[in-house]
C-alpha cells in the first residue's frame, strides 16, 4: 500500500500513538486532553498524506530540503505553525515540539513497514515522507521561535515597567535621608543608595530600549538644535562625581553645534566610559575626545590595559553577549551597554566602531551633524 493511502486509512491509529507520546512531555502534558494533545497532528498527517500524493519537480524537492515549501493557498499559516504556536503558549520546551516530529516519523514508518513488504515505489514515498516532516519541523521551529523571543521581550518590557515604582520610592527616600544631615554613616548610606539607585536606572533604561528594538521600534530619539560640548561636558562632570578615584579626561575641539537627541547621546557617552572605566587599567585615565568636522562630530573614547581579542571584537556590540574578560570583570551588568550605544549612534544616522590593541583600546563614534532627510 503507498503511503499517503496508509496514512489516511490508519489516521486514528497514528494520531493515537502521537496522543500517547505527547502525554509523556512532562510537565507541560500534565493537565490536557485528549484534543489538546493531539493539537493539529491530523491537519500535519493530512498535509503529509496530500505532498505524497501530488506530483513533485526536482526544484520543488530541493527547495522541500532546505524548508522552503510553498505555503498553503488560503492559509496564513500551515498546520505546523499553528501547532508550534499553540505548544509555545501551552509550555512546551522546543526540544518536545521536535520530539513529537522525531515520534511521529518513527510510529509512521514503523506501522506501514510493518504492513507488508516496501517495493521500490515505496522508497520514493519514504524518501518525500521524510522530506515533508522535515518541512514540518522547520516550520514549526521557526514559530516556536518567534513566539518564545515575543514572549520573552513582553515579560523584559514588563519587569522593567514595573520596577521602576519600588526604585523612585528607593530613590526619593535616599535623598530624603541624605537632606536630614543625621551624621555621616547615615549620610554616607544615603549616597550609596544613591548611585547604586541610579545604576539601576540606567540597566532597566537599557532593558527597556533592547526590548525597543527586539519589536523593531528602534530606539527613540528626539532631534534638536544641541551643543555638543554642553552635553559631554556635562556627562563627564557626572561620571567623575560618581568614580572619583578614576581619571576622567576630556578634550574637546571644532563646532559642538548640531540636531541631536542630547540625553540619547549622553546615554551612549556614559555607557562607552563606563564600559572603559570597567575594563581598562585602573592605574591609566580614560580619555574622552570630541573633534567637530564640517558635517560631522567624531566622538572618541579611549582607555589602556590588556587588548580585546579578535574573537570578542568580532560580537562587540551584540546585545546580552561577553568575551571572557568581560565576564571576568564585570558580572552584574547585562551586556547591553555597547548595543544601546550602537543603537543610538544608528538613530542618529551615524556609525560607532572599535579598535583595540597593546596600546590603547577606543570607540569611536561619527554622528552628522543634521540628520538624512
Amino acid at each position: 500500500m503507498r503511503l499517503a493511502d496508509f496514512i489516511v486509512r490508519d489516521m486514528e491509529h497514528i494520531l493515537t500513538e502521537w496522543e500517547n507520546f505527547a502525554n509523556t512531555l512532562l510537565p507541560a502534558a500534565r493537565h490536557m486532553d485528549s484534543l489538546a494533545l493531539r493539537d493539529h497532528a491530523q491537519q500535519i498527517l493530512q498535509a503529509v498524506a496530500k505532498d505524497l500524493s501530488t506530483p513533485q519537480t526536482a526544484h520543488a524537492q530541493r527547495e522541500k530540503s532546505l524548508g522552503r515549501a510553498p505555503k498553503p493557498i488560503g492559509a496564513t499559516e500551515t498546520a505546523a505553525q499553528t501547532h508550534a504556536l499553540l505548544r509555545a503558549r501551552g509550555g512546551f520546551n522546543i526540544n518536545q515540539l521536535v520530539s513529537e516530529y522525531r515520534a511521529l516519523r518513527a510510529s509512521v514508518l514503523r506501522l506501514w513497514m510493518a504492513e507488508s513488504p516496501l517495493s521500490a515505489a515505496d522508497l520514493d514515498d519514504m524518501m518525500r515522507f521524510n522530506e515533508a516532516i522535515d518541512q514540518a519541523v522547520a516550520e514549526s521551529v521557526d514559530f516556536f521561535h518567534t513566539q518564545v523571543e515575543q514572549s520573552r521581550n513582553l515579560l523584559l518590557g514588563m519587569l522593567g515597567h514595573d520596577m521602576r515604582s519600588p526604585l523612585q520610592t528607593i530613590q526619593a527616600t535616599a535623598s530624603y535621608l541624605a537632606a536630614l544631615n543625621a551624621g555621616a554613616a547615615v549620610s554616607e548610606a544615603a549616597a550609596r543608595l544613591i548611585r547604586s539607585g541610579a545604576s539601576m536606572n540606567a540597566l532597566l533604561d537599557d532593558l527597556c530600549d533592547f526590548n525597543r528594538t527586539k519589536f523593531g521600534l528602534g530606539i527613540n530619539v528626539t532631534p534638536e538644535d544641541v551643543n555638543l560640548a554642553n552635553v559631554v561636558g556635562d556627562t563627564v562632570d557626572q561620571l567623575r562625581a560618581a568614580h572619583p578615584s578614576r581619571r576622567i579626561d576630556l578634550e574637546v575641539t571644532g563646532d559642538m553645534q548640531g540636531i541631536w537627541d542630547g540625553s540619547r547621546l549622553q546615554q551612549l557617552l556614559s555607557n562607552l566610559v563606563l564600559n572603559a572605566l570597567r575594563h581598562g587599567a585602573q592605574d591609566t585615565p580614560i580619555r574622552v575626545v570630541v573633534t567637530g568636522h564640517d558635517t560631522e562630530v567624531q566622538l572618541e573614547v579611549r582607555n589602556s590595559g590588556t587588548a580585546i581579542d579578535q574573537h570578542t571584537m568580532e560580537g562587540m556590540f551584540d546585545p546580552l553577549t561577553r568575551g571572557a574578560m568581560q565576564r571576568d570583570k564585570s558580572p552584574d551588568g547585562l551586556g547591553l551597554g555597547l548595543f544601546i550605544a550602537s543603537e543610538i549612534a544608528k538613530a542618529h544616522r551615524g556609525s560607532i566602531s572599535a579598535r583595540s590593541d597593546q596600546s590603547e583600546t577606543s570607540f569611536e563614534v561619527r554622528l552628522p551633524r543634521r540628520p538624512a532627510t
